[in-house]
């Protein structure tokens, strides 16, 4: 019986994860799914120790499954052969406009920052970042400060286009800014500071679902698109994986450092870190790094990718006729 007990509840959270059944409660306990990966070895040693068979079989099934979804997060994976520039693409939660703005600039400044997506991004954090010098480092922006937590925004070295607002909630939650970045040898890039719904109660689960959903899908036989932003979902929530497959690479996941934390203990809460805030890219788009940085003030931690982009002639090659 104890085996049993001890065997059950990582079998049971293993099932939920492959079927993906996140409704519910279950939506924020999967966002853990990395941490019961781990621990799910131990009921297969208890079960071996003890020499039973049924529970150690079911046991091994259960670690292999959980390692299997979580441990290629912690692994490079091949990138396209991509032989365009380089764009370096920096997204951060501000907490409602709390995240210090100087260090904000500074992590731009010293990492060569292209491209900058925010969100909860108020009146106060825009004038806080251009008197830190942002306005020099990244002078075209498509911006939407609010007070609270709604606002977003999009900055960039290069000029850009085709500049817009998505309301999330139909008008009634988060902001994503949106823009068409002209990057110098590149096919134009339409890049989003994502941020749907968060799933803080369970009321909400509905919301944050179909805010996710709403997220606009790739276009792997068009432009170039790149989501960025806090997601509130990890890798282990359905509706996310779902948008991935529509052509989308988490570049975390595609680093190797997919199972770094972005959000949690940062603002003094007992939460384990959890992966929900990311960069998804066209997956023409070769991922080089990704950086998690600190950003005093903010219970997030921002995300920096170093990407290297398709060639328009390639990009040309690779749509169709």
């Amino acid at each position: 019986m104890l085996c049993w007990l001890t065997v059950a509840p990582t079998a049971l959270w293993a099932a939920v994860r492959l079927v993906g059944l996140d409704r519910g409660p279950l939506v924020q306990a999967l966002a853990f799914t990395p941490y019961v990966a781990g621990f799910s070895v131990l009921p297969l040693a208890l079960a071996l120790a003890l020499r039973r068979w049924w529970p150690a079989a079911v046991a091994a099934l259960t670690a292999v499954a959980l390692l299997g979804v979580v441990a290629p997060r912690a692994l490079d994976a091949p990138q396209p052969a991509a032989a365009g520039p380089t764009v370096r693409l920096l997204t951060a939660n501000l907490l409602a406009g709390s995240g210090d703005a100087g260090t904000l600039v500074e992590l731009v400044r010293r990492h060569g920052v292209d491209v900058l997506t925010v969100q909860e991004f108020t009146p106060a954090a825009q004038t806080a970042l251009d008197q830190a010098g942002l306005d020099r480092l990244l002078p075209h922006r498509q911006l939407n400060p609010a007070i609270g937590t709604p606002g977003s925004g999009v900055y960039s070295r290069w000029p850009l286009s085709d500049v817009g607002l998505r309301h999330n909630l139909n008008g009634w939650g988060f902001t994503q800014a949106y823009a068409t970045v002209a990057v110098p040898g590149a096919p134009p890039v339409r890049v989003e500071s994502a941020h749907p719904s968060a799933p803080y109660a369970l009321d909400q689960v509905g919301n944050w679902r179909a805010d996710l959903t709403a997220q606009p899908p790739a276009t792997p036989d068009g432009g170039l698109q790149i989501l960025a932003g806090d997601f509130n979902a990890t890798l282990d929530h359905g509706p996310l994986r779902a948008l991935l497959r529509t052509g989308y690479v988490d570049a975390a996941d595609a680093t190797g450092e997919g199972l770094t934390g972005t959000w949690g203990p940062y603002d003094g809460d007992l939460i384990p870190p959890v992966t929900i805030d990311h960069v998804l890219v066209d997956h023409r788009i070769a991922v080089r790094a990704v950086q998690v940085l600190a950003l005093p003030g903010s219970d997030h931690r921002p995300v920096l990718a170093t990407l290297t982009l398709p060639r328009p002639r390639d990009l040309a090659l690779s749509v169709p006729a």
